[in-house]
């Protein structure tokens, strides 16, 4: 069976084209061609001039759709999130578990393995946040689940034997040696929740890290005379940072000094999104905690940040609205940069041959209208 989905605006790496149409074959892109030429005989699909563009990324989401990984590490809770973080054109996720026991960990990453086996759309691993953090960047994580990265640890985290492992470590509460053999293990990862100095952290670069959680949040400045992680964060020109553009977690301000520093396709969007994404009741429990969405943004009630409830699409618009960037760049670091930080360059994150059939059709307003995940459109 093949799909042809014709009379949209297709935004490539060349930029928006019309007139064009993409030929979908067994979940992946077979050619993105002249819609005169596509393949006759094909089921067609009139995009009636919307914008098709290749599907979002998120390399964190906490929960969404009334439901939280942490509270119930299961293949149900993955479909959940999976289901509502779609709707807003989320095509490849990491359900991502906050610091907690390793038991919950192993829990969390045998869920992700089942997930991916039953073909659970759109899951492409599992973020493990914590934790191994530092508690003066504690953020919301609750610093009783804090441990130390040893052995045991390290096994169980190298341990998924489908889809991506990321995991955030503060690069102080270890040593360049174990983040090398985490690295070594195909382990992606991230500083953050960090109060390292500047020189840990570029050595922690050198070892093998590859990402900055969240940037800005939960992690020590850039001063006058102490770069901190920011510093080494905004000098590396090849490390990915994740940012959360909501206008509330750094100001809009920040974010477009920070992206004048470094590669724009260095920078991912994430949302770090809680449960309330995709529901009406904007209040839920975090470990023990009642957390409420205030202004956009989930705080407990002592007003400390507690994730987002941002989506993808309210992230790329805010992206061109609030940092002025591009329709194309706000996309790519949607969706090409974290596909390239996971490992997953030329596999997703692109409308070319070749590439997963991972497809989101946005209107003017940039909302989202349609989805396909490996060719199959949202039912």
């Amino acid at each position: 069976m093949q799909l042809v989905l014709v009379n949209g605006r297709i935004l490539t790496r060349g930029g928006i084209v019309d007139g064009q149409a993409v030929v979908i074959r067994d979940g992946r892109i077979a050619a993105v061609t002249d819609a005169a030429q596509a393949p006759a005989g094909a089921d067609r699909r009139d995009l009636e001039g919307g914008l098709l563009v290749p599907g979002f990324i998120d390399t964190q989401v906490n929960g969404g759709g009334g439901v939280l990984f942490n509270d119930a590490p299961t293949v149900e809770t993955i479909a959940a999130i999976g289901a509502a973080h779609r709707a807003y054109g989320t095509t490849g996720f990491l359900p991502t578990l906050i610091s907690d026991d390793l038991s919950v960990v192993d829990a969390a990453l045998r869920a992700t393995e089942r997930a991916i086996e039953q073909g659970v759309p759109g899951v492409l691993g599992a973020h493990i946040e914590g934790p191994f953090l530092n508690v003066q960047r504690k953020g919301i994580h609750d610093p009783d689940k804090f441990r130390v990265l040893d052995d045991e640890a390290i096994a169980l985290l190298s341990s998924l034997k489908r889809g991506k492992t990321l995991v955030t470590l503060a690069p102080e509460t270890t040593t360049p040696e174990m983040v090398a053999r985490l690295a070594a293990a195909g382990v992606t990862v991230a500083a953050g929740h960090t109060n390292a100095t500047y020189e840990t952290t570029r050595r922690a670069l050198d070892a093998g890290v590859t990402g900055f959680t969240h940037l800005f949040n939960a992690m020590s400045p850039l001063t006058s005379r102490e770069p901190g992680v920011v510093g080494a964060a905004l000098e590396s020109q090849t490390a990915w940072c994740g940012v959360i553009v909501d206008g509330r977690h750094v100001d809009p301000a920040t974010l477009r000094i920070a992206l004048r520093t470094r590669p724009l396709d260095r920078f991912m969007l994430v949302t770090d999104a809680m449960p309330t994404v995709g529901m009406v009741e904007k209040t839920f429990d975090l470990q023990g905690r009642r957390i409420h969405v205030v202004d956009g943004v989930c705080v407990d009630d002592q007003g400390t940040l507690a994730g987002s409830d941002l989506d993808m699409a309210g992230a790329v618009r805010n992206a061109v609205s609030m940092l002025g960037l591009s329709l194309e760049d706000a996309v790519m670091m949607a969706s090409r940069a974290p596909a390239a930080f996971l490992g997953l360059a030329g596999q997703r994150g692109d409308i070319a041959p070749g590439q997963a059939a991972d497809l989101v059709l946005l209107d003017d307003a940039l909302e989202v209208r349609e989805t396909w995940i490996d060719g199959i459109p949202a039912r």
